[in-house]
């Protein structure tokens, strides 16, 4: 994991990660069947990262431009307490819950992989987008992924974020190149 130093202060200072999720927490593909629910795919590891982010004392919320019941189960079995669903204007959904939180936006962390993840990323303190990400998206973040969406990537994330605030377990610290 490449992360270089000012990417790493960016990241000491985070206590807000914020996750959009078709696209990051899923691969962005969206199934549905012929009696209408909607099925979609989350990576465990992902899920580990965001456990092990809130662990360690880090917020942790998902802004969707859909709503899904499928992430409100994920996200009730993984203890996110702050999901935000059909919001097509991200920023004023993460500035409210900012203000709520009392966390300054230069503190959060926001991860993307569309255009409509944009506004946000430029708001915060740290952007990243996923390894697939809309080649506008991947040009406003400050830290790109290797995995894509729904592969790792939200994994990727929180351990960079564990690493520079030195709280990633010794266990799961990359090898050094």
């Amino acid at each position: 994991m490449k992360v270089n130093d000012s990417i790493r202060g960016r990241a000491q200072h985070i206590r807000l990660v914020v996750f959009d999720v078709d696209g990051v927490l899923t691969d962005g593909r969206i199934y549905l069947t012929p009696e209408g629910p909607e099925m979609k795919v989350f990576h465990a590891r992902d899920g580990m990262g965001i456990r092990l982010l809130r662990e360690h004392g880090i917020e942790v919320a998902v802004i969707s431009g859909r709503q899904s019941e499928v992430v409100n189960r994920r996200m009730n079995a993984l203890n996110v307490a702050h999901v935000i669903q059909g919001q097509d204007e991200k920023t004023d959904a993460l500035r409210k819950l900012t203000e709520q939180l009392a966390i300054p936006l230069s503190h959060c962390a926001f991860i993307g992989d569309d255009v409509i993840d944009i506004p946000p990323m430029q708001a915060v303190g740290l952007a990243c987008a996923v390894a697939d990400a809309h080649p506008a998206v991947r040009r406003h973040a400050h830290w790109i992924t290797t995995a894509t969406g729904g592969h790792g990537a939200a994994r990727e994330v929180c351990d960079m974020i564990l690493m520079a605030q030195e709280r990633l377990p010794p266990a799961l610290m990359p090898d050094p190149c």
